[in-house]
């Protein structure tokens, strides 16, 4: 697709349901690197799109092992594309992330999640509306738990001088999106891109 929808209610289907896009390897560093030290992190910003994308161009080769795009957070079994984007499945687009925590801290990438977003919004990123959009971290064991709720506090007094609208639940249930959407920006540079995820250019927190 190459044109960036005028509202939500047309973005969500000049999204294509699938696509005949020819899909081009990405360099991974999990080809060289030991897998025994790893972590995940799952994470909802909007259109899945352009979160992977920016993940993938700020931590490639800085300890981001593999990103997949899917759906978390709903109460269906094996949500598809078209059914996650009519907002009935309880499933959030999500990245989760598979990380070295000696090269990067789940810190540094919860606090990338913040500046790539818009965490002011409910239920929204750009003209993408609707629960599927919201802005989310789940969180695998108690020590994530604990750091992203720190690190949702700070950003909430230090950044937006307000609550926001990210929630910090457990993880549950991971669904792979379908294979069009794996590497969607680096198979279709001419993708759209929603216009919220860019990187904001906020303090160092304390």
């Amino acid at each position: 697709m190459t044109f960036a929808p005028i509202t939500s209610t047309f973005s969500r289907f000049f999204r294509p349901f699938s696509t005949s896009a020819p899909v081009r390897s990405f360099p991974q560093e999990t080809q060289s690197r030991n897998m025994s030290n790893t972590e995940q992190a799952t994470l909802a910003a909007g259109c899945f799109w352009g979160v992977e994308h920016l993940y993938r161009k700020h931590f490639g080769g800085k300890g981001l092992l593999d990103a997949k795009v899917g759906y978390c957070g709903g109460k269906t079994s094996s949500p598809t594309y078209r059914a996650v984007c009519s907002g009935n499945t309880g499933h959030a687009e999500s990245l989760r992330v598979t990380f070295d925590p000696s090269l990067v801290s789940y810190r540094q990438l919860l606090e990338f999640f913040y500046r790539m977003h818009d965490a002011s919004t409910p239920n929204r990123q750009g003209p993408d509306v609707g629960t599927q959009y919201r802005s989310a971290i789940f969180t695998h064991g108690p020590e994530q738990q604990k750091i992203a709720e720190e690190i949702t506090k700070k950003v909430s007094e230090q950044w937006y001088k307000k609550p926001v609208s990210t929630e910090v639940v457990p993880a549950g249930q991971w669904w792979d999106a379908e294979d069009y959407h794996q590497l969607y920006l680096h198979n279709n540079p001419a993708g759209y891109e929603c216009p919220a995820h860019f990187v904001r250019d906020f303090p160092p927190l304390s």
